[in-house]
């Protein structure tokens, strides 16, 4: 069997985009689809938006990239921002949301190093997480279709009920350095934490000098209609992971850390060829000119709202498919009483993108600069595909 030129990790769909314009991409034939999918959360201001554009060829004319071994006023200005806008004192760029978890990892083990606990290495995860695909970030979760294949991996995880505040009080040992955590799973089927979850996790660190560590991967930079969603569930964690988003749709990632949290990375204790660099900078930049303003903010929870409210008021129409929405912001999902990912297949052959989920969840994850005619057409488009459904045998 001859492999194909591109290492065929991906169930790859018929949709084959080569333009993107606003909230819509178009394929190869001048198919168009309404992006409800955002590259899983990525391309928060959508398609070709000018702002960002124009940022990164301004800057891919003047400087593309230079080793760390310089300094970085392209890197310091965005650090800067980051940490005026955040709980954070200092930041770490990468390439990805895996690369800013792992980084995360490592300063979180390295903080209780630093005060002399290098025994203290044990990071306490969640069921049903995703926080990668690097070795170490499969090391963190249960999900054996991550893991499979790929033994033996990390030491260091200890993996207990989500959403479960007595569970990850039971688990706290002497070797525990503190919880990775999403605030809202994503892969895991848009699934908030309580409050009371999350505001019991900073409780338990403060009392016993433990790391709360947030992936906010995908939850975070504006999706759910806040910067960060830590500031929804009024907690200041000690350390961030943060990516997708943050980029507008170019590789961007970023570690965001207390002075505290951070007092063991110093020099050579991290590093990577490409993070930080001048073109990654200006995209970060531009993002942030436009979702860190209290009215783009405001805008993000006024159309959450109101797709939360059309899709509730649509679901009782098929009840046999749908059973409920969750989510928070801009970042939905549709709990389904069928296969989610056949719904989403279905979906892509009328033209709407969307992203299946765990516990059979529909992603609904749209450019955050969406208004309500955008809306509308996803709602109406959603019954219409809803009601010419013909559920799979196997998935009855």
């Amino acid at each position: 069997m001859a492999i194909t030129p591109l290492m065929p990790v991906y169930p790859r769909s018929e949709v084959r985009p080569v333009k993107g314009e606003g909230v819509y991409l178009i394929g190869e034939g001048g198919e168009r689809y309404l992006d409800f999918a955002s590259g899983i959360a990525v391309n928060l201001l959508g398609h070709s938006h000018p702002h960002l554009i124009g940022a990164i060829q301004r800057q891919a004319e003047t400087l593309m990239h230079v080793s760390n071994l310089y300094g970085s006023p392209q890197g310091e200005a965005l650090a800067r921002r980051l940490t005026e806008l955040t709980f954070a004192d200092t930041v770490f760029f990468t390439n990805s949301g895996a690369e800013a978890v792992e980084c995360s990892i490592k300063t979180a083990r390295r903080y209780h190093h630093a005060k002399g606990n290098p025994h203290k290495n044990e990071l306490i995860t969640f069921s049903n997480a995703f926080h990668g695909r690097t070795m170490g970030t499969i090391s963190a979760t249960d999900q054996v279709k991550l893991r499979d294949g790929f033994a033996p991996l990390l030491e260091g995880f200890h993996v207990v009920e989500f959403d479960n505040l007595e569970a990850a009080r039971a688990a706290v040992g002497p070797n525990t350095a503190g919880f990775l955590v999403e605030p809202i799973q994503g892969e895991g089927g848009v699934r908030p934490a309580s409050r009371e979850f999350m505001t019991g996790l900073r409780a338990i660190c403060d009392e016993h000098d433990l790391m709360l560590v947030l992936d906010e991967v995908q939850c975070g930079v504006a999706r759910t209609g806040y910067l960060y969603a830590y500031e929804y569930y009024g907690i200041t964690p000690d350390i961030v992971a943060s990516a997708k988003g943050i980029g507008g749709g170019f590789p961007l990632g970023a570690c965001l850390a207390t002075e505290n949290a951070a007092q063991g990375m110093v020099i050579g204790t991290h590093g990577s060829t490409y993070g930080g660099n001048p073109l990654a900078m200006a995209a970060g930049m531009a993002v942030l000119d436009v979702v860190a303003q209290p009215e783009f903010l405001e805008h993000v929870r006024s159309m959450g709202e109101r797709l939360r409210s059309a899709l509730e008021q649509m679901i009782p129409n098929h009840d046999h498919l749908f059973d409920s929405v969750r989510g928070l912001g801009l970042m939905l999902g549709i709990k389904m009483k069928t296969d989610s990912r056949a719904f989403v297949g279905h979906l892509r052959t009328r033209g709407i993108l969307t992203v299946a989920a765990g516990d059979n969840v529909v992603r609904v994850l749209p450019p955050l600069v969406i208004e309500e005619q955008h809306i509308r057409e996803f709602v109406d488009g959603l019954s219409a595909a809803a009601a010419q459904y013909e559920v799979p045998a196997a998935a009855a």
